[in-house]
């Protein structure tokens, strides 16, 4: 028996290391399941109470690969995904996350974390992508991020960051290739050395923080980039042409509301537009609001087809529209407001069928509205406001049933044509500040329009159109400064969605009619500076959202009502009118 259980002991002690070294892995795997485990209900247990039940299944007995947003990788027993995007979770960004060294992807992106980025996060050693977009994060990038070698993704916008660009993350996580740091408070210039590292990098984007200094040349060797988005910094220095000629694949250059200026001392933009001709898959470039000076060059068409927008508003661009605009026929958007072009609209822009926005206010345009103008059916916004543009609108721009907003105040227009009225989807009109002398009574069919109709500081005359009551939908209603004649109809209610009426500075005469009801919602109705007469009628103060009411400078008399809403109006309402009392302080006592 001795021999026997010699044997068995000899046995065991010569294999249990082969045991133990068998067993081994399986111990770790179900040791750093249960260590990724715990991370995430230590993550669970720091957020507040309220958002908890969003991770409801993140329990104790549950297996964590079951886990809301978990991802787990079977073969190594390791979390290896953590997505939690717009799950409502209020409170601080765990650093036992770290925990979770087998993690490619975290993404929390579009919840209401708060506190710093945890420096501990640089653990996640196999960490690919890093998303922490839209939440309420403060404190500084951790520069300890520069250990994630491996990070190609990097989404830290629209948090509450400050401090400058940590040089270390750009220079040493050299596999980056999409970096968006956008809507934060960082300072400071832009790591110079970005482009000698990061030759992957094909998205950056920087936009809405408070960077300074120049744009790095280096970014020239990132010859793979397809965005820039730098808009609304303080960057400064020429407009990077030598940079730009080298990005052959760049698709989207936002550089808006910086400090750059264009070559020669802000006087020619040639240069900076014959590099973009190399970028032939550009298809947005936004340079507006810094003032650049120079003339668009008639090369432009050489952008390429696939641009599809191009945004120079507010900016110092002097001489013509160049007719060669009109070859870039996939064009969608062109915004060329508020500089000093001047000369005609290009008679042939009708050509760029594809445009849905052309916007050329705030010029000093001069000529007729191109009739080819109406054969862009796609056209859904036209402003041509604030320039010295003369003569009718044209009528086919009626054929445009996609139109929403047309603007055209502040011109030296004579007329308008009545075919206007069949641009059904139309919800903004300005015509303000012209020369026209009548309005066509299809203009007020336009029953669908909701936000306002503005024909003020014209020469319309003729009683006020009977058709405007057909209005149901719109919002605002300004006649302003005319010479509409005639009374004042009952039906205005008939503007059922109206908030504001303004029939001032007119020849309006006669009584307001004694039961003159006001749309339910309307706010301010200024019918002051005309030559109205007669008593005031109560059933105004019987709309209970009046806030503004103007009958200054007419010739009403009688007692001013003192029901409703008419309690609440001041002498301001009723100035200039001589024959009137009541009990309003600054108004004559009633005998």
């Amino acid at each position: 028996m001795e021999i026997q259980s010699t044997k068995k002991l000899v046995f065991l002690l010569l294999f249990l290391p082969i045991i133990y070294t068998t067993a081994q892995p399986l111990i770790h795997h179900h040791l750093t399941i249960l260590n990724d485990k715990a991370a995430l209900l230590a993550f669970k247990d720091a957020i507040t109470e309220d958002s908890q039940a969003v991770l409801a299944d993140w329990q104790n007995s549950s297996n964590v690969c079951n886990f809301t947003g978990v991802v787990c990788n079977y073969q190594q027993n390791r979390v290896e995904q953590l997505r939690l995007n717009g799950g409502g979770i209020h409170g601080p960004l765990s650093p036992f996350l770290s925990n979770l060294t087998g993690l490619r992807l975290l993404d929390l992106s579009e919840n209401n974390l708060v506190g710093p980025i945890p420096p501990e996060l640089s653990s996640l050693w196999r960490l690919n992508e890093l998303n922490l977009f839209g939440n309420l994060l403060h404190g500084p990038i951790p520069d300890s991020l520069s250990l994630l070698s491996g990070l190609f993704f990097i989404d830290l916008k629209g948090n509450h960051l400050t401090g400058i660009i940590p040089s270390s993350i750009l220079y040493n996580c050299t596999s980056l290739g999409y970096i968006d740091l956008s809507e934060n408070a960082l300072h400071g210039e832009i790591p110079p050395e970005i482009g000698n590292r990061l030759l992957s990098l094909m998205f950056l984007q920087l936009y809405s923080n408070n960077l300074s200094g120049k744009l790095p040349p280096s970014l020239s060797n990132c010859t793979i980039l397809k965005w820039l988005d730098v808009e609304n910094n303080s960057l400064s220095g020429e407009l990077p042409t030598q940079t730009v000629s080298r990005w052959k694949l760049l698709e989207l250059l936002l550089l808006s509301n910086n400090l750059f200026t264009s070559h020669d001392h802000n006087t020619n933009l040639a240069p900076f537009f014959s590099a973009l001709s190399n970028c032939t898959h550009l298809q947005g470039i936004e340079l507006a609001g810094m003032g650049l000076g120079g003339q668009l060059p008639t090369t432009i068409d050489q952008l390429g087809m696939n641009l599809s927008s191009i945004y120079l508003q507010d900016n110092q661009i002097f001489g013509s529209i160049p007719p060669t605009i009109v070859n870039l026929s996939n064009l969608m958007v062109l915004n060329l407001s508020s500089n000093l072009l001047n000369g005609t609209i290009p008679d042939k822009i009708g050509r760029l069928q594809n445009l849905q926005s052309l916007i050329l206010a705030n010029n000093l345009l001069i000529g007729p509205i191109p009739p080819s103008i109406g054969q862009i059916d796609r056209l859904s916004q036209l402003d041509l406001s604030k320039n010295r543009l003369s003569g009718e609108v044209p009528g086919n721009l009626g054929n445009l049933t996609l139109l929403s907003d047309l603007f055209l105040q502040e011109n030296k227009l004579s007329g308008i044509s009545p075919s206007i009225g069949r641009c059904e989807s139309l919800n903004k009109l300005d015509v303000s500040f012209n020369r026209l002398t009548a309005i066509p009574k299809e203009i007020f069919g336009l029953t669908l329009m909701e936000n306002f109709l503005n024909l003020s500081h014209n020469l319309i005359n003729g009683p006020l159109p009977l058709e405007l009551s057909n209005m149901k939908s719109v919002h605002e209603i300004d006649l302003s400064s005319n010479s509409f004649h005639g009374s004042i109809f009952p039906q205005l209610e008939g503007c059922a969605a109206a908030r504001m009426i303004n029939l001032s500075h007119n020849s309006l005469e006669g009584k307001l009619p004694s039961m003159l009801e006001l749309p339910e919602n309307l706010e301010s109705l200024d019918i002051s500076f005309n030559s109205l007469s007669g008593e005031i009628p109560v059933s105004l103060g019987g709309s209970l959202s009046l806030v503004q009411l103007n009958l200054s400078y007419n010739d009403f008399n009688g007692p001013i009502p003192t029901s409703g809403r008419f309690t609440n109006f001041t002498s301001l309402s009723f100035l200039g009118n001589p024959h009137i009392c009541g009990s309003i302080p600054g108004v004559p006592v009633c005998k």
